[in-house]
């Protein structure tokens, strides 16, 4: 499977309906299986949320400010979305853990950072399936301000690049070491896909 991917520079706040089939065609034009992300704030609402485990504990996503990564993938099983999320998950948190300096650790599908005291969660995620896809939603947190859990942000981990007083998109020089980083984790997913592709044409058979 060949994935587009694709930084988004309008900020655009995500509240859950978002993750649905054909969003990145609808919004953005973006033909077929595709990773996108954009920077925006974050409020699920526990009707909006996916996950009937937090549904049923009647819990809530809330964020300042994320960097949101929003995927949907034809032709796969929900299992191997699963298996996507947790390489998408591994990668981002390698990454940002290159990028900063800091640990990051990863826990199924969630990044935390130890700050000394206790573990703070970096990030949030789902896979679900649609009718005729599967759909992903990871966030990373730049400011964390909100949020129902203990929780860490990348300017907590000392990253900079986007200005927290106004949540403005990435558009200049000084947005660098933030939107590298991004730009950084969405090509090594997409080469991580064409690679597992290629791993699964290349072998002869065996009977």
């Amino acid at each position: 499977m060949q994935i587009q991917i694709r930084f988004i520079p309008e900020q655009t706040a995500y509240l859950g309906p978002e993750l649905r089939p054909h969003f990145l065609l609808e919004k953005w034009k973006i033909r077929g299986s595709a990773l996108a992300a954009f920077v925006g704030p974050c409020e699920v609402k526990t009707g909006d949320l996916v996950d009937w485990e937090d549904r049923l504990e009647n819990d809530f996503i809330r964020a300042k400010l994320m960097v949101h990564f929003l995927g949907e993938f034809f032709g796969i099983s929900l299992s191997e979305g699963v298996l996507y999320q947790r390489l998408f998950m591994a990668t981002a948190g390698a990454e940002i853990s290159r990028a900063t300096g800091k640990p990051v650790s990863r826990d199924g599908d969630d990044l935390f950072w130890f700050d000394g005291k206790d573990p703070r969660k970096l990030s949030v995620s789902i896979v679900t399936a649609s009718p005729v896809s599967v759909l992903l939603h990871a966030g990373i947190n730049l400011d964390a301000a909100g949020a129902p859990v203990k929780a860490a942000g990348l300017f907590d981990l000392g990253m900079r690049g986007l200005n927290p007083s106004d949540s403005t998109a990435p558009s200049s020089a000084e947005s660098e070491p933030i939107t590298a980083l991004v730009m950084r984790i969405l090509e090594l997913f997409q080469a991580e896909v064409a690679s597992i592709e290629w791993a699964c044409a290349k072998v002869r058979p065996v009977v």
